[in-house]
């Protein structure tokens, strides 16, 4: 490894980006134009940094690591639509992003389902992502009612985004090399939730109580997480939903049913 450039941590997960075809692949799927704000998060050593200002009106990259953050400002001061920034992304205020900003980053492996989670949060503030993330979390992510992978990530991206699998990263094009695959997803914002949904709160408690306990049905899991039984009872029917069926079975257009037909006979009950 050069000695000049700033060595990996492993408690942040990093794995830099190294290889040139990948990061131009990744542009290309980007497809940005010269009035468009980027957000890239954990820029590592600048790989996809500098050609994004070269493609971009503003780049702003939140790095956490100080010997990174001090790299980047010395090897890309000339970049003027560069916006660095030294702190922890999970910490960052996402809404106030520029609306239609895009997300380009290879997000740090242990942080990408809790990074995606807050993206989603600000939506409303994007237009499109194309992250670099496990293979794992990809594949959940694109996942389709009745496979494995399908759970709460599934839902909740693929209810307000578009997300698509574009192609896998080798692990030879990373440093270090990785014990997992990644692969490159592009997720396009949706105008409309896929599904009508009244209440975002309510629809994600509901999402996330059903798969709280996979190996039960919909009905004990709901149960067990709060939601008064009687409810959940006359609930699923009427949703269309039988109550023998487990949460990975069920649609997201079903999820949405549930939660409003769960809304409109009581508010569950609370654990706290």
């Amino acid at each position: 490894m050069t000695a000049h450039l700033p060595r990996p941590r492993k408690r942040l997960g990093q794995h830099f980006l190294i290889d040139h075809n990948i990061v131009r692949k990744i542009l290309d799927l980007a497809a940005l134009r010269p009035d468009e704000t980027v957000l890239e998060i954990g820029p590592g050593r600048g790989a996809l940094t500098g050609p994004l200002c070269e493609r971009a009106g503003q780049v702003i990259a939140i790095e956490v690591d100080p010997d990174l953050y001090r790299h980047l400002q010395a090897t890309l001061a000339d970049r003027p639509a560069l916006d660095l920034r030294l702190g922890d992304a999970l910490a960052f205020p996402f809404k106030t992003l520029p609306t239609g900003t895009v997300v380009v980053a290879n997000l740090p492996y242990y942080l990408s389902t809790p990074l995606l989670f807050a993206l989603l949060e600000a939506r409303e503030c994007l237009s499109r992502l194309v992250v670099m993330v496990q293979t794992e979390v990809a594949r959940r992510i694109v996942a389709a009612p009745g496979h494995a992978d399908y759970g709460v990530l599934s839902v909740l991206l693929q209810c307000w985004t578009s997300p698509t699998l574009a192609f896998r990263v080798s692990p030879t094009c990373v440093r270090p090399r990785p014990d997992v695959g990644s692969s490159v997803l592009a997720v396009r914002i949706r105008s409309e939730p896929a599904a009508p949904i009244s209440d975002t709160q309510h629809f994600t408690r509901v999402v996330r109580a059903a798969f709280a306990h996979r190996r039960k049905t919909v009905t004990n899991s709901l149960r067990d997480e709060g939601f008064a039984q009687e409810a959940v009872q006359a609930a699923l029917p009427q949703a269309g939903v039988a109550p023998g069926r487990r949460a990975e079975t069920l649609s997201i257009l079903e999820f949405a049913a549930l939660a409003e037909t769960l809304a409109s006979r009581t508010n569950p009950r609370s654990n706290s």
